[in-house]
């Protein structure tokens, strides 16, 4: 299995930004429209180092660096936080991967990101974002959609999912592992745990 780091390389000449990527999952999610079904799995206790990154976030994560990068490599960096992430979410990050670079790194980069995620299962008609923040009790979701960065979406999230979106740049300087480590696990915070470039 590739590395972070090796696929980060992989992908360092191709040619997209945070709107591209964007623009991308828009149109991948186009297609989308499944009824719901009947509820998997009731909502997990929510927890402040339980964090969703949106498919624009996790594509922008590989293809651009930058917000998004900066975002996830603290998630990366600690083995007690966790992402969150179904597999419509992952389908839907892949086939923008695909779209602007190709197939074999999106497989590639499937394959890590599944290693790394925890798996959230929801019903198909939810949006897959919102559908992973929810069952699987995340309170941070991380997307570059306007749509749920506004105000009128922030306050519903609040009220009935617990969960706050937020874009890359505004979690990644929100996230302090040293003051977050003792109300999650407990204890004087040893430092980061992981390579996040393995």
């Amino acid at each position: 299995m590739d590395s972070w780091g090796s696929l980060f390389e992989r992908a360092a000449g191709i040619d997209a930004d945070e709107r591209a990527v964007r623009e991308a999952v828009e149109s991948v999610r186009s297609g989308d429209g499944d009824p719901p079904d009947a509820d998997p799995a009731p909502p997990a206790d929510s927890g402040p180092a339980r964090v969703v990154a949106d498919a624009d976030v996790l594509a922008a994560d590989l293809l651009v660096g930058d917000a998004a990068r900066d975002a996830l490599d603290p998630l990366r960096s600690h083995s007690w936080t966790a992402l969150l992430a179904s597999d419509p979410l992952l389908d839907d990050a892949a086939a923008t991967i695909a779209d602007l670079a190709d197939p074999d790194l999106a497989a590639a980069w499937r394959e890590r990101l599944a290693d790394w995620r925890e798996s959230v299962t929801h019903p198909p008609g939810d949006n897959p974002a919102l559908g992973s923040a929810y069952r699987g009790g995340a309170m941070h979701l991380l997307t570059f959609d306007d749509r749920l960065l506004s105000t009128q979406a922030g306050a519903t999230l609040g009220t009935d999912l617990t969960v706050s979106a937020r874009h890359p740049e505004a979690f990644a300087a929100l996230f302090d592992a040293a003051s977050l480590y003792p109300e999650v696990v407990g204890g004087a915070y040893p430092g980061p745990d992981r390579d996040p470039r393995e």
